[in-house]
């Protein structure tokens, strides 16, 4: 058997004081207004609100607005007196008042006796046959156990050398590169063979995409883009990246090109580096006749250039 619906009213404050709430009502009228004693109580000072302003009631499974106020209650925009409710509709009282949506949801009760539950002193079988299984039925067998310990572990993995995330900074960055002078406002600057590098180097060595030039944690920084370890910092392979400080040797592979990093964003092209010092001279005869020819360095009207450019 049960009972006839219960029609919850639900009122969802849209605008106003009581802005966010959700109020629901089981038993009409619902009366609104500023009076201490109505359902839907606004605030004193809320002069636009009558005292009693309106009442929803019921009849039947509909529901009526009727308007007490003195100025005025709308629904959906519309002024009215007395109205039926539909859900979705939104009440507005006095104009440029507070505003709430009205809904309903309907619940059935059932007024049967909930269902007594199971005796704790009714056994569920005889004792003579118990249910539980014996402490020997549910051990798991010895050989699935060493199975599962003889499992081969999977070796250990090195962690991955730690990326730096590349973002674009406003720094500046010269490199001297032959003739070539270019200068950039900030990084990364991408060096390589293909036409789109921001620095372009046609060597056989150079990869289309073969380094970066990026600034993190206060520093310039150099990454290698081949994944063959090809770009080198005093001789030896950086990996993936490095720092760069002043007077390392930066060679972009064995074969070069090389360039010395001058500090300060200065990247100039130097010669490649000797392998071994030159032998002594043989005995009795002079050291400077027998002196090879020092290297070609970067002239220094170029590197003042540079240090102009880049003061700039």
């Amino acid at each position: 058997m049960k009972r006839p619906p219960i029609i919850v009213i639900q009122l969802v404050h849209i605008l106003g004081p009581l802005k966010g709430e959700i109020q629901e009502f089981i038993e009409p009228p619902i009366s609104i207004g500023r009076h201490p004693g109505c359902h839907v109580r606004f605030p004193a000072d809320l002069a636009p609100v009558s005292r009693k302003h309106a009442e929803i009631t019921r009849e039947g499974n509909q529901f009526k607005l009727i308007d007490h106020s003195a100025n005025g209650t709308f629904v959906n925009g519309k002024q009215v007196k007395e109205v039926l409710l539909k859900g979705g509709d939104v009440l507005e009282f006095s104009r440029g008042g507070p505003k709430a949506s009205f809904l309903t949801q309907m619940k059935e009760e059932s007024c049967a006796p909930p269902a007594p539950p199971p005796s704790k002193e009714q056994p569920l079988t005889s004792k003579k046959e118990p249910v539980i299984a014996p402490p020997e039925a549910i051990r798991p067998e010895p050989e699935k156990r060493k199975a599962v310990k003889s499992e081969p572990e999977l070796p250990s993995v090195e962690p991955p050398e730690e990326k730096i995330a590349i973002q674009i900074v406003k720094v500046p960055l010269i490199i001297q590169y032959g003739p070539t002078l270019r200068s950039y406002k900030q990084l990364p600057v991408t060096i390589g063979k293909n036409p789109k590098c921001d620095f372009q180097v046609e060597k056989p060595s150079i990869l289309d995409r073969h380094a970066q030039i990026f600034f993190s944690q206060n520093q310039y920084w150099i990454k290698d883009l081949t994944g063959q370890r090809s770009v080198q910092i005093n001789r030896q392979p950086i990996g993936l990246q490095s720092p760069l400080k002043p007077n390392d040797e930066l060679a972009f592979t064995p074969q070069g090109p090389f360039f010395r990093f001058l500090g300060e964003g200065r990247l100039a092209e130097v010669a490649a580096p000797s392998a071994e010092e030159p032998p002594g001279p043989p005995a009795g005869e002079k050291e400077v006749s027998q002196r090879p020819t020092p290297e070609a360095k970067p002239s220094e009207g170029l590197f003042s250039k540079v240090k102009k450019l880049f003061e700039s």
